[in-house]
């Protein structure tokens, strides 16, 4: 059974805090975390029917069963047991009564941060992280984990990628978010999906992606919305403070799963996803994600951005630390190139946060020092990444 990275902070979470909230995509392996972790806690799936409707119609005798606390799972469904919790955790003054777990619902956060304010540790949980799959596989081919992903059980089970992603994108992301948006055109939808796919690490254009699909650019910006609260998406934010140059002002959009954005790609094996137009886009979202999870992971807030400018100075990855932004240029190509180099130099030259030191990942077997720039490839070395935090 693969153990979570996470696992630390939550046990420590629970210790401080009577609610541990984990937020997170289906299928990240949520459930599995908070069984694990709390063996000795009553379960309850709050999607199973009979549970849900003892839950919705005397919240506080289904409570009462739980003295001590419970795992109650995918919150989302009941929650106005929020409230109730709230009176039972400031009675008991217990820690570590109840872990919560949510997902796919855009409002969820926020009544969990008002019903259990200063009550409730909230953490993140998404698919595995590089260090996790190696307990299941020590080496892997990078575009064999791109076109994978990183679901818990295409791992642990050895699933089909093509199976599992088609019921997913059907079960979850389909039913789920169509039925929080109320679309009507299913096909529209779909089209959006693998637009998104097809512009992964781009900087967001709602208006083109209006125009492609052709419905209005809120509705645009709503269906966005919607897949980042349930956690398909990510935005990665561009970096502009202190800079006098004029710089690109709009996000950048990323997928939390690689699998997922391969299938809406229609990529069906590693060998496409080293041939295609998009394999360095795909690349990128990878090595962002794997930092992404490194922070979520030790219950850290990600300070994340990337930085470009009007003459197309870029770098793909800024990563806030305590005296500065440390930047990182990825690159999914095997060989070295000192261009490779040329947007961490400009920003250098630009911003005063910018750190001596940089990082260049790349896909090749060596690691290179030139100058302060660290190059080398995250898979090879056999290194995470929580030393960049």
């Amino acid at each position: 059974m693969i153990k979570r990275s996470i696992t630390q902070e939550l046990l420590e979470s629970s210790r401080e805090y009577p609610v541990v909230t984990i937020f997170g995509p289906r299928q990240s392996g949520k459930t599995v975390l908070a069984q694990q972790c709390f063996p000795d806690k009553p379960y309850y799936l709050l999607e199973d029917p009979d549970t849900r409707l003892a839950a919705e119609t005397d919240p506080r005798g289904f409570l009462a069963q739980m003295p001590n606390g419970a795992i109650l799972d995918e919150i989302q469904r009941v929650p106005m047991l929020l409230s109730y919790l709230q009176g039972i955790v400031d009675k008991a003054q217990q820690p570590g009564m109840f872990i919560l777990t949510g997902s796919h619902q855009p409002d969820l956060h926020t009544a969990v941060s008002q019903s259990l304010a200063g009550r409730t540790a909230l953490l993140t949980l998404l698919p595995l992280a590089l260090e996790e799959v190696r307990q299941v596989q020590a080496e892997w081919d990078v575009f064999d984990l791109i076109h994978q992903g990183a679901f818990p059980r295409l791992h642990s089970q050895q699933l089909q990628t093509h199976r599992f992603f088609n019921g997913y994108l059907q079960t979850y992301v389909e039913r789920d978010v169509r039925a929080i948006l109320n679309v009507k055109d299913l096909s529209r939808f779909q089209q959006f999906l693998v637009l998104l796919a097809g512009r992964v690490g781009q900087v967001v254009n709602y208006a083109s992606l209006s125009n492609d699909v052709g419905v209005s650019s809120t509705t645009i910006q709503q269906w966005v919305s919607v897949l980042k609260a349930s956690y398909i998406l990510f935005e990665l934010p561009p970096f502009f403070a202190n800079i006098s140059k004029r710089v690109i002002k709009s996000p950048k959009l990323y997928f939390t799963d690689t699998g997922l954005a391969a299938f809406l790609l229609g990529i069906q094996s590693a060998e496409q996803v080293a041939r295609d137009p998009l394999r360095g886009n795909l690349y990128e979202n990878l090595m962002i994600l794997e930092v992404l999870k490194a922070h979520l992971n030790r219950g850290l807030r990600p300070d994340l951005y990337f930085y470009r400018d009007s003459q197309g100075n870029e770098v793909d990855l800024l990563i806030r630390q305590r005296n500065g932004l440390l930047p990182i240029e990825i690159k999914s190509s095997a060989t070295f190139s000192t261009a490779f180099l040329k947007g961490i130099e400009s920003f250098r030259a630009t911003s005063p946060d910018c750190l001596p030191d940089a990082l260049v990942l790349y896909n090749g077997e060596q690691t290179h020092q030139v100058k302060q720039t660290r190059v080398f490839n995250l898979l090879k070395s056999g290194q995470g990444v929580d030393f960049l935090i």
